[in-house]
């Protein structure tokens, strides 16, 4: 496997991960928000993960012909993670305060349906996730740099 292909397996990894982790950071932030703008409510978000299978290369005649400044430095085989941020899906938490201006007709205010565990445990898997995909990377980079150096000295 090429080098550049480890490099874009890590890369889809940590760019899945931070997704999540800025997915999470989202739902923290608006843990206590009512109305957004628009006057909707806001809906707590999700990423889901799948794998994408990567475009087909074209073959080395053509990248011959179209020329080795257009080559794919970034190219992997295997399918890659991809995110998709969806809508949590969670009914509101509703909380009697008559007082407040956003409160029904009944005094309840509809916050966020977010879970705050959730989305502290979601963060830190997120993070140890990318931590991992950063050593990966680092890895196959100190193999390719012993690989130029033994082949350097040969």
């Amino acid at each position: 496997m090429p080098y550049s292909q480890t490099f874009a397996i890590s890369a889809a990894g940590m760019d899945l991960e931070r997704t999540r982790i800025e997915v999470a950071t989202l739902n923290l932030a608006n843990l206590h928000t009512i109305q957004m703008p628009d006057g909707s409510r806001f809906e707590p978000l999700q990423v889901s993960a799948r794998s994408v299978a990567p475009a087909p290369q074209p073959g080395f005649a053509s990248r011959i012909a179209d020329g080795l400044d257009e080559w794919p430095s970034m190219q992997s085989a295997f399918p890659l993670p991809q995110a998709a941020v969806l809508p949590a899906g969670t009914a509101p938490r509703r909380v009697h305060e008559p007082a407040n201006p956003f409160a029904d007709a009944q005094g309840f205010v509809s916050y966020p349906g977010t879970d705050t565990a959730r989305e502290m445990l979601t963060m830190m898997d997120a993070l140890r996730a990318y931590e991992a995909n950063v050593v990966a990377m680092n890895t196959a980079k100190v193999l390719a740099l012993k690989a130029l150096e033994i082949g350097g000295s040969a």
